[in-house]
């Protein structure tokens, strides 16, 4: 691989690790640490919102999708998440205004401990799974881009984003993001017109692919279409790497127009990567593309294959650094939520209720570094697709928490016995029908979750109903 790549993607991760030292001299408490202060705008509250999720299933996932069997109608992967945010944006203020630091704190605040413990340890581990999709996105690009054993690429990228990410907080995190969206976008933008040339213009792709890939429904099916918005809106709702956000805006408005801000830059980045996906196929079939890389090492690979083998050097350096920065700025988030959830509702709660506001920081830092080499022994194990991983992660810490969280803001009678009855039951169907122990009507393990969440929470709330009959959390 060209000196001019490697030495543009070398310079970002040392950029990353500069912003991380440069947050953490402005961290003075345990919440500057974990909600940045509660000062984010609507710009930044976007801009980390919006590279948040837009990591390695939203990009190299998604090309790798369109490649496959689902061609344009993968742009309904990162579609599906505008419309999540808008949704959140109605609820946005209440959030904010929640004044909590994770949702597990929420749980203890509004329900009591035993449902913020059950949630804390359900919300924890999807985490780490979540961690370990985006080291393996980013370890792919970086072994591709100079040549080094897919191993030790999971080693170096594990170390770069555990590192930055442990400095800094959500403060650093925040920083990065900003600077990681704008690369990604700009990035894979500027891959289009490069590949669009190699193939012989959009015309000749059409040309050459299935009518069916081409397809804005037919490859994904409506099924999926609706399972992504139910599954998205229910996990990122609950997601402390994505409702961390909300809790760190300056104000219920800022939440509000960041949400609206970060959907629109999804609805704008969806087509990019599906677009690229669709391409590669097309050069693969007139060879117009060496597929070695994508034949021995899976459609993964397709992405750096297109990239190196259509565009200059410096701009695959650009991508390469925009794509291992849209990677990295999902995982640092994962990083940091599972630190402040098990920093925050276990360790402070019951294993050392004294602790000093210090001593929870350190914890919170033990623990990123503790998620981050667990991520990194699941990427180095891992043989699954980016997005398969993805969506199970999210798929289960949303099934039974999602209803005791929303409607916990907005319904008194919502208690003890409904809130932990709802997230046992709920996290338990989904992992019944995930794996293939149960079957619910064919239907996604997300929807079963929901319903037996949702069945629990309403019955057992009205049966033993909440003794203080309002949504006021209790303080601590």
């Amino acid at each position: 691989m060209s000196l001019i790549v490697v030495s543009i993607v070398f310079i970002y991760l040392c950029i990353m690790l500069f912003i991380g030292w440069y947050a953490s001299t402005k961290i003075d408490s345990n919440e500057d640490f974990m909600v940045a202060g509660r000062r984010l705008g609507p710009i930044m509250m976007a801009g980390t919102l919006a590279a948040t999720e837009i990591g390695g299933g939203s990009s190299m996932g998604v090309v790798e999708k369109a490649y496959g069997n689902w061609g344009m109608s993968a742009v309904w992967y990162v579609l599906t998440m505008a419309i999540t945010f808008i949704v959140l944006a109605f609820v946005a203020p209440k959030l904010r205004d929640a004044l909590v630091k994770t949702v597990p704190e929420y749980f203890r605040r509004r329900y009591g401990k035993a449902p913020g413990i059950v949630t804390a340890i359900i919300m924890i581990l999807p985490l780490i799974g979540l961690t370990a999709s985006q080291i393996i996105a980013s370890s792919v690009i970086l072994s591709v881009m100079i040549g080094i054993k897919y191993s030790l690429a999971v080693v170096i990228v594990s170390v770069v984003v555990t590192t930055y990410s442990v400095l800094g907080g959500l403060w650093s995190v925040t920083l990065t993001d900003f600077v990681q969206m704008f690369l990604i976008v700009i990035g894979m933008i500027l891959v289009v017109p490069f590949a669009l040339d190699a193939a012989g213009g959009w015309g000749n792709v059409t040309e050459i692919v299935p009518a069916a890939k081409l397809s804005y429904t037919e490859g994904i099916g409506f099924k999926t279409i609706i399972s992504l918005i139910v599954m998205y809106t229910a996990s990122f709702a609950v997601g402390q790497e994505a409702v961390q956000r909300y809790y760190a805006a300056k104000d219920g408005k800022s939440a509000v127009k960041g949400s609206f801000i970060a959907a629109g830059v999804y609805v704008v980045f969806a087509f990019i990567p599906a677009i690229l996906g669709v391409i590669t196929y097309s050069m693969v079939q007139t060879g117009a593309l060496d597929a070695t890389q994508i034949m021995t090492n899976g459609a993964r690979y397709a992405l750096p294959t297109l990239a190196i083998q259509t565009m200059p050097p410096i701009l695959v350096g650009l991508l390469f650094a925009g794509l291992i920065s849209a990677t990295m700025s999902s995982a640092d988030s994962d990083l940091l939520g599972a630190g402040s959830i098990f920093a925050n509702d276990i360790y402070k709660v019951y294993l050392n209720k004294n602790a000093s506001d210090k001593r929870v920081l350190r914890v919170t830092q033990f623990t990123m570094i503790l998620v981050g080499i667990l991520g990194m022994i699941v990427a180095l194990a891992n043989t699954q697709s980016i997005i398969a991983l993805l969506m199970f992660s999210f798929t289960l810490r949303a099934g039974g928490s999602f209803l005791p969280y929303v409607v916990g803001h907005y319904w008194r009678k919502a208690s003890v016995a409904g809130a932990l009855s709802s997230v046992i039951i709920g996290s338990i169907s989904v992992l019944l029908v995930e794996k293939n122990i149960m079957s619910f009507f064919d239907l996604d393990p997300i929807f079963p979750g929901l319903i037996s969440s949702a069945i629990v929470f309403i019955l057992f709330s009205n049966i033993w109903p909440n003794k203080r009959d309002t949504t006021k959390l209790i303080h601590e």
